[in-house]
């Protein structure tokens, strides 16, 4: 009858909890990546006058950072190894794909490769090819993740009484990406931008201690831990640094929006944003 009491307490505090059934979770079906509030306003950017032709090589995890591990030491990357192709779909989804004419070039060894087994083909059976020449890009997108600083904030709050008790406690990270679009004729810079991206995690826990007698006690824990996933914070970097990159470029006359009065709203927009955010730290 005197655990009865605690028990129900410890019962509603796990309630508090919110995590879905077990069974739940692991009948999950695939979905489509969510879409950030930035990749939102990026893929509804208005169209540009000409589309501009660009390519990706590459783009690497320079931070060299480890999972975040307190208890061993973690061999695991802290952020994706895949900037190149996360950039390379942000890139196909601005303005609704209007923005950019994006060569393949992360995969250009297997490309090459498959256009020379349907020449050496054409050749032994048509003696020509037919094949057209690839297409190539007058722009660069170049960059990487440069850094990604973990526990850059840590803090919790508590309370126990009588032996029931709730914590939580939060942890943030910050990932750095660095981008710019280079000109291939003459290797000019023509924009660059660095943004940064907040990764949380938060962990709660409840609990019961108390003795039921002189020689016996009673321990009860419940809690739940959730992680915001990093892939989709580098994925939101890129897209501001994309929206950024785009900006700069039509600000000095690289390149501009079809309609420049409503270019230039969103200009301004954006600049306000950024003195907002300013003002605020």
């Amino acid at each position: 009858m005197r655990i009865a009491p605690m028990i129900a307490v410890c019962l509603v505090l796990a309630g508090c909890n919110t995590l879905p059934p077990v069974a739940d979770v692991m009948t999950q079906p695939a979905e489509l990546a969510p879409m950030t509030r930035t990749g939102f306003t990026v893929e509804n950017l208005p169209p540009p006058r000409r589309p501009i032709d660009v390519a990706v090589y590459a783009f690497p995890d320079l931070s060299g950072a480890n999972e975040p591990v307190e208890d061993f030491a973690s061999l695991s990357r802290a952020v994706t190894q895949g900037g190149a192709h996360l950039l390379v779909d942000v890139l196909s989804d601005v303005g609704n794909g209007r923005w950019f004419a994006i060569s393949e070039r992360t995969g250009v060894d297997n490309l090459l490769r498959e256009r020379q087994i349907i020449e050496q083909t054409q050749n032994a059976y048509q003696g020509v090819s037919t094949l057209p020449p690839l297409r190539f890009a007058g722009t660069l997108i170049e960059g990487a993740i440069v850094g990604y600083d973990s526990n850059d904030i840590t803090g919790g709050v508590g309370a126990s009484f009588l032996g029931i008790g709730s914590s939580v406690e939060y942890r943030r990270d910050v990932v750095t990406v660095s981008m710019r679009a280079v000109s291939v004729s003459n290797g000019r810079v023509l924009a660059s931008t660095t943004t940064t991206k907040t990764v949380y995690s938060a962990l709660v826990r409840n609990g019961l201690f108390q003795f039921t007698s002189v020689d016996k006690f009673l321990e009860i824990e419940s809690g739940y831990s959730r992680n915001e996933p990093e892939i989709f914070a580098v994925k939101e970097a890129l897209e501001l640094g994309v929206l950024s990159l785009i900006l700069d470029g039509v600000e000095s006359g690289e390149w501009a929006f079809a309609n420049p009065q409503q270019g230039q709203e969103i200009l301004n927009s954006f600049k306000r944003l950024e003195e907002q955010r300013f003002a605020l730290r």
